[in-house]
């Protein structure tokens, strides 16, 4: 199975995640935007073993970080779609504006939709979620019927779309084509705030329930 141990970082209170494979402890950290002190304790506490960083997407509170714990664990940043490039090529810009320590980041591996990340016994399948950025990906493991979604769906709430390469309708388009079909019993961890389903957002959602897509 698929676990997951969610730490809050940097002050947008941003969610780090560290999944791992629970057979293995084989684990991928993902979208560490600052802290890292913090998710570098908790992977240590919980004996488990830096194979990957994982982006969703190029924002400073998600990818602030990755390029220095790369650089101290040795590991490879995978993620998030080229589209966001123009993003992580301003980190440290960003960190200088907001009052935060980041390095611009050059991933070793942009995703596509369709890409698969292998963890230990465990599989994640890559999907592109434009919307919130125009390179945003989500990861979702089948088995554990989970979902990282970074910031394209909020227990609810969705992401905004005011910011750089935002679009409001891409977003709305990437929920209804890209998540909804996941199934609604997945659970998923939002870059901000609690977990929830794609079950329960269907139902009570204010931006995208289906009595406001109109999918009933």
């Amino acid at each position: 199975m698929l676990k997951a141990l969610i730490q809050t970082v940097t002050p947008f209170q941003q969610n780090a995640s560290i999944i791992f494979c629970d057979e293995t402890k084989k684990c991928a950290i993902v979208d560490p935007g600052g802290d890292i002190e913090i998710i570098l304790e908790t992977a240590k506490k919980n004996n488990l073993l830096p194979e990957k960083i994982l982006l969703t997407h190029g924002h400073i509170d998600h990818a602030g970080g990755a390029t220095e714990i790369a650089e101290i664990l040795n590991v490879e940043i995978h993620g998030p779609h080229i589209n966001d490039k123009f993003l992580l090529d301003e980190l440290q810009k960003q960190g200088e504006m907001f009052g935060m320590l980041s390095k611009n980041c050059n991933p070793d591996k942009w995703l596509n939709e369709g890409d698969t990340i292998e963890l230990g016994n465990e599989k994640l399948e890559v999907y592109f979620c434009p919307g919130h950025t125009p390179g945003h990906i989500i990861f979702f493991n089948k088995n554990s019927k989970l979902a990282l979604v970074g910031d394209v769906l909020f227990n609810g709430s969705i992401g905004r779309t005011d910011l750089p390469g935002g679009n409001h309708q891409e977003l709305l388009e990437s929920i209804k084509n890209k998540l909804w079909p996941l199934g609604k019993e997945i659970e998923f961890i939002p870059g901000h705030g609690p977990n929830s389903t794609f079950g329960q957002e269907r139902k009570t959602n204010a931006f995208v329930a289906d009595s406001i897509l109109n999918l009933n």
